[in-house]
């Protein structure tokens, strides 16, 4: 199934929040209630997904800085990198699709927006990867099958470093 063509926007006054249904109550609830103070606050970027003349939100999702400590990082990638205490990232902290969206593909663009949009980003400020935690095992299952990867010792928190997203980015695409 072909996925609807969406348009992506910082969150404003316009969007319809109050509409959006996930099927997860603290996602909702955040986008309802809370987002736009976070935009304001300087504390995240909150991003929507709507069709193209219209104000309905498909889906959403928030980007903020994250630091990820060497020791998290698996050995075989932690050899390679610079001894500094943390390694700068960007936090995919919510994503989230409606619920009457549903098996179109939405996770996927949602995702594959906010990565290049980091990648974007790194051209001028340094990242060296994107960080998510997962609520459930379905949310995990979702970023290991693009890439993502467990941190060494936060069982729901993974990465995924910038070089493997910007040679992965076209599977998102």
């Amino acid at each position: 199934m072909e996925p609807p063509h969406l348009v992506f926007e910082p969150l404003g006054p316009q969007h319809r929040r109050a509409e959006f249904v996930c099927g997860v109550p603290a996602l909702d609830e955040y986008l309802h209630k809370r987002a736009s103070q976070d935009v304001k606050r300087n504390v995240a970027r909150v991003f929507v997904a709507v069709v193209p003349d219209t104000c309905e939100i498909v889906g959403y999702y928030t980007l903020s800085t994250f630091s990820i400590a060497l020791d998290q990082v698996p050995a075989d990638l932690a050899r390679k990198l610079p001894r500094y205490g943390d390694l700068l990232a960007a936090l995919i902290g919510r994503l989230a699709r409606g619920i009457a969206w549903k098996g179109k593909g939405i996770g996927e663009i949602l995702l594959a927006d906010a990565v290049a949009r980091v990648i974007d980003a790194s051209s001028r400020l340094a990242v060296y990867a994107v960080v998510v935690h997962a609520k459930d095992a379905a949310a995990e299952d979702f970023y290991r099958s693009f890439g993502f990867m467990h941190q060494v010792s936060n069982s729901s928190r993974l990465f995924l470093p910038l070089g493997t997203a910007l040679d992965g980015l076209g599977r998102l695409c």
